[in-house]
């Protein structure tokens, strides 16, 4: 079956066990141009659970606000001298499209923050008849509905760690959010994940540190699932996944145990095809640290509609300022060969480097700095990295990904949405479009691109300003729209009615446009 995909839902999701600002100065060189040989990982547990409505819940525990902790780390040193990007940016829109973009077809309440943590980790993803939705440390599952009947709660909300219920280990014992769920839309089945730290006491964290993985057995997300339980040397944030053919692909900001120093960007293969059979599994790990030590941010392709062509490599990406010492603003693409015959055979090769219209993504020097009504308080715009998903579709005619990010879009300290179409990943890739959009005063920030199976984009973001609360809203363009501009006026999907007064500004690390 095609994976089928519309504007469903624009999640506001946080930012993990660690918020993960990227490293220190960039250079315009890798530092010694060499990606070292990968490492292999057999789970250390594996089995097949019960259905998920017959485990044992946890119930969810609602609790005051507490941010998670933002721990010491390098951080990005920006360089006026170098930085093109301090000028006006070339591609801004400062209009908004009409006529408006379409209105969602149903809308319905998902869960709350019941755990009360700051980001709130928000994410989920949508199948055939089904939504599953994760909010840090809880799930629920609902129907999606039909024409004539509304969606409905099926199962939750419960704790998160309600699917690895009596599977024993950390995974079983420990609840540490990044929570990430995916429909594979190729097997028809449910890819769930979640990071367990057993030895996290206040603000430290020793290893080893967890990955707890679930995939379904059938196409019903309440029923049983191939459970595993992955280890780390490094403490494994910010994970990103990725659906593909020949692997779950999947990105990790890593840092040192102990003492929490940055210790570069972590790329990963998961043996998706093992897993769908329930096998014992294995990763294939790239630690890009001696690569290129300010390599962070990373996203994987995440494939919707038809499969790429066979033998394409897993496609990944980031972003980089001229203002970290690049030469110029740029995307970098890199390509995974997994050889699952042989694992130590594959390879990590890149970057391809894009120049792209000129940016400045240093808005207030990474403070808070989206303005709300009523407040002081700001919050954080996320700026330093692309925003989650890196979207792939294979038209028949061309392969394009999709991805945006916060930049500023006046220097200013103005927020607006930077958004890219990139063409050919395969051969030789190109930008095939770009734009920022920033149509008015308000800031426009945390965004997530998609495209349809014709090729019509949608953008969602979170929209803020004096007189506007934080909201979610969507823009868009037809494929046959003139390239680089969001023709398709701006909609509200929910508006806000209060501004977050936290001190932390940790509003949420990325977002996701199903």
């Amino acid at each position: 079956m095609t994976r089928r995909r519309a504007v469903a839902a624009v999640l506001i999701a946080g930012g993990v066990a660690l918020a993960a600002a990227a490293p220190g100065s960039r250079v315009s060189a890798a530092q010694n141009g060499r990606v070292p040989r990968p490492r292999v990982i057999a789970s250390e547990r594996h089995d097949r659970s019960p259905a998920l409505r017959t485990l044992p819940r946890l119930v969810r525990r609602s609790t005051p606000a507490r941010e998670i902790p933002n721990h010491s780390r390098p951080t990005r040193r920006m360089d006026p001298s170098i930085a093109t990007g301090l000028l006006p940016d070339p591609v801004v829109q400062r209009f908004t499209g009409t006529p408006l973009v379409p209105g969602s077809s149903r809308s319905f309440d998902g869960l709350d923050n019941a755990s009360g943590v700051l980001p709130p980790d928000t994410n989920g993803d949508v199948g055939p008849h089904h939504f599953f939705q994760t909010v840090n440390l809880s799930l629920a599952i609902y129907s999606k509905g039909t024409a004539t009947t509304p969606p409905a709660l099926l199962y939750g909300p419960f704790g998160g760690s309600t699917v690895w219920s009596g599977f024993g280990g950390p995974c079983e014992t420990h609840n540490n959010g990044d929570p990430v769920v995916m429909y594979d839309h190729l097997a028809d089945r449910w890819f769930m994940s979640q990071l367990a730290l057993p030895n996290l006491w206040f603000g430290l964290a020793i290893g080893p540190f967890y990955q707890c993985i679930a995939v379904s057995t059938t196409p019903d997300p309440t029923g049983s699932y191939h459970r595993y339980q992955f280890s780390f040397d490094k403490l494994n944030d910010y994970p990103k996944f990725g659906v593909w053919p020949d692997a779950y692909y999947m990105t990790i900001n890593q840092f040192t145990a102990g003492t929490l120093q940055w210790a570069g960007q972590g790329v990963i293969a998961i043996d998706r095809a093992r897993m769908l059979a329930g096998q014992p599994a294995s990763i294939v790990y790239f630690d890009l640290l001696s690569t290129d030590s300010n390599l962070a941010g990373m996203l994987p392709a995440d494939l919707d509609g038809p499969a790429p062509p066979a033998g394409s490599p897993g496609y990944f990406a980031q972003m980089d300022d001229d203002a970290w010492g690049y030469s110029a603003d740029q995307l970098q693409l890199w390509r995974f060969h997994v050889d699952w015959a042989n694992p130590s055979a594959s390879t990590f090769t890149g970057p391809r480097r894009l120049a792209t219209a000129a940016f400045d993504s240093d808005l207030c020097g990474s403070a808070p700095c989206v303005r709300q009504p009523g407040t002081a308080a700001r919050l954080h715009a996320i700026a330093d990295r692309l925003m989650y998903r890196l979207q792939y579709r294979n038209f028949g005619t061309h392969e394009s990904l999709v991805v945006n990010q916060t930049v500023d879009a006046d220097g200013q300290d103005h927020a607006g949405i930077r958004w890219y179409e990139v063409r050919n990943p395969r051969g030789a890739p190109f930008i095939h479009q770009q734009g920022t959009y920033a149509p008015d005063a308000d800031d426009r920030s945390v965004g997530s691109a998609a495209m349809d199976r014709v090729g019509n984009l949608a953008i969602g973001f979170t929209t803020s300003g004096i007189g506007t609360y934080p909201s979610i809203r969507y823009a868009g363009r037809l494929a046959a729209d003139a390239p680089g501009v969001l023709t398709q006026g701006e909609a509200d999907l929910m508006a806000g009615s209060g501004s977050q007064t936290h001190t932390s500004g940790r509003w949420g690390d990325y977002s996701a446009l199903l």
